[in-house]
């Protein structure tokens, strides 16, 4: 019995070997350029400082500072070190730490990729990367095998050959599914790699003669109502965190002149998100904008802008297992866009950009996760959709809709970038669409515009 179990625990190191080996390992590359993201759970602001390595003199990187559940996107190199200090509150002006000290950790860069910083509770932090993960991952698998095993050997010791077995068969199972998820993966981005190498090749935002991307399956949606049709839908994208599809005929005319009228009295130059919460104009972003208040009571006689919206959320939840309602969304947005000839050096356009959070990070509450762009006038030149990062370039028809998404409702983490879109520069006539960006984790009581920019409660930003 005794050297049946000595057999069995002294295969078990051997095992995890074959599973460290045989998991996806970080590449090796010359570029000693990483990105990091840090995340602040620590119920603190904080601020992020590079320390010189000859002089030890902090130089400031986070403007502005982070704030509780904020992140923060920083570029830096191997081996540099930084400093996360605590800033006191300020409502008090003291921090939380032992005879009101500001605390102070630090981390430094490392060589692998995916390298996140958890700045937690007291300021501690957390360093992860593809290295630490991918060893988790195999550290849980073995640990659930293990488990298994010395059940049954608990409960049939005459058998630890056939549990030995067993245990291998366990391990083997669950290398299979994590190399099958890396290969995937890798698949995917070889792909999008080679499809955008050849639209960096022959397409610019000029090129007319470029047309919609090929879908990758075709479907049909039944929206309901009374004014319920059947209409097409071309799925682009169908990944957990990131999908994007296109709905022929998803709006009407007389719903796409109801919010135009509603938007005139409205229309102002359009604003993008500053980094510190707020919003301020951008050359990245050259259009007028009017947000739409949608009267839901109009819903029962008919209303066409309660209509169109009642539609955006049905096909929502069509696709995601949210239950979305309307209670607390933002207010449809019509955004215009004006084309001055081929001649002007500042054209009506959206540089890239992502709606929500695309870092792959965890989601936060309240915070958006999915948009619906409607089209109700197309111009005559330019105008386009396109989501670069994964080879997807949209030459919307009139009326038509794109849908995309950018959180797995599984995991709930967020898209690492393959929503990331554009809106191409308008060269002549007008480009007239009605956007819905769609949040979860907001209602009555925890409006839209309870959260700034950042995704955080402005009640909470102010007592930080």
């Amino acid at each position: 019995m005794n050297h049946r179990i000595n057999l069995l625990a002294s295969a078990i190191p051997l095992l995890l070997l074959l599973l460290l080996t045989l998991l996806p390992q970080p590449t090796t590359a010359v570029d000693t350029a990483r990105s990091i993201q840090i995340m602040n759970e620590s119920g603190r602001r904080t601020e992020v400082h590079w320390v010189h390595p000859q002089t030890g003199e902090m130089v400031l990187q986070s403007t502005p500072d982070i704030l509780h559940g904020a992140s923060f996107a920083l570029n830096s190199y191997v081996g540099h070190t930084f400093e996360v200090r605590e800033l006191a509150a300020k409502k008090t002006g003291v921090c939380a730490g032992e005879d009101e000290t500001c605390r102070v950790d630090h981390f430094t860069v490392n060589s692998n990729q995916d390298q996140v910083i958890m700045i937690k509770e007291g300021v501690e932090v957390e360093h992860t990367d593809s290295k630490t993960i991918a060893s988790k991952s195999a550290s849980t698998l073995l640990d659930d095998c293990k488990s298994t095993a010395k059940s049954h050997l608990s409960s049939d010791p005459e058998s630890a050959i056939n549990i030995l077995e067993d245990l291998t068969k366990c391990v083997q199972k669950g290398i299979a599914v994590e190399i099958e998820r890396a290969n995937e993966e890798i698949a995917f981005q070889a792909t999008v790699r080679k499809d955008m190498a050849a639209l960096v090749e022959n397409y610019t935002c000029a090129d007319e003669s470029l047309n919609t991307t090929e879908a990758k399956r075709t479907e049909y949606w039944e929206s309901g109502g009374e004014f319920g049709r059947r209409m097409k839908v071309s799925v682009m994208i169908d990944r957990p965190a990131s999908r994007i599809h296109t709905i022929e005929d998803f709006l009407t005319d007389d719903e796409c002149r109801a919010v135009e009228e509603a938007a005139a009295p409205l229309l102002h130059d359009a604003t993008v998100a500053d980094g510190s919460g707020g919003s301020h104009k951008s050359d990245s972003r050259k259009a007028k904008q009017a947000g739409i208040k949608v009267d839901w009571k109009g819903e029962a006689r008919g209303d066409p802008i309660a209509r169109l919206s009642r539609r955006v959320y049905d096909y929502v939840n069509h696709v995601l297992p949210f239950n979305i309602r309307e209670n607390g969304q933002e207010d449809l947005m019509s955004i215009q866009y004006f084309g001055r000839g081929p001649d002007d050096e500042t054209p009506d356009r959206y540089m890239p950009h992502c709606d929500g959070d695309c870092t792959g990070l965890d989601f936060k509450p309240g915070n958006r996760m999915a948009t619906i762009v409607m089209y109700c006038e197309m111009p005559k030149a330019g105008g386009a959709t396109n989501f670069r990062n994964s080879g997807v370039h949209i030459k919307p028809k009139q009326y038509s809709a794109t849908f995309f998404s950018y959180v797995d409702p599984e995991t709930m983490k967020m898209d690492d970038g393959f929503t990331e879109h554009s809106g191409c520069p308008v060269v002549e006539g007008e480009k007239k669409i009605v956007t819905q960006w769609v949040r979860l984790g907001v209602d009555d009581r925890n409006p839209w515009n309870s959260f700034n920019t950042l995704g955080i409660k402005y009640s909470d930003a102010a007592n930080q």
